[in-house]
């Protein structure tokens, strides 16, 4: 049996791979956090419902090609992890990937926090 938290974030990676931000928040609680890999070192914070879908629209307006495949899923109780590769095609025509990592929390059924980790 797949549990609630397993096909909530395959939904948000579903989402994410159509570049449908609305149904990417739809999936995250009203006061939800992203941290997001760039910039270095820390990366960027954004916090709520706005600040996140002002994110992703702009994020796959500039990034049209963005696809997300997930290498393992682990979930455990209100936490989670994925790692994932992000491949991309920059304005040039050339491919690109990077590896890593998004930490969730979960909290009444949504993505509470999910914070992300790059390789390199």
């Amino acid at each position: 049996m797949t549990s609630p938290a397993v096909l909530l974030v395959e939904a948000f990676n579903e989402a994410f791979n159509r570049h449908d931000a609305d149904t990417m928040l739809a999936l995250m609680t009203d006061d939800c956090i992203f941290e997001n890999t760039v910039p270095p070192p820390d990366g960027a914070r954004y916090v709520g419902q706005a600040e996140g879908r002002a994110f992703w629209w702009a994020f796959f307006r500039a990034s049209p090609a963005a696809h997300i495949e997930i290498e393992e899923l682990v979930i455990c109780g209100e936490r989670g992890f994925q790692r994932w590769v992000y491949r991309w095609t920059d304005p040039a025509g050339q491919a690109g990937h990077v590896r890593g990592v998004d930490v969730f929390r979960f909290r009444d059924g949504k993505i509470a926090e999910k914070l992300s980790y790059v390789k390199g």
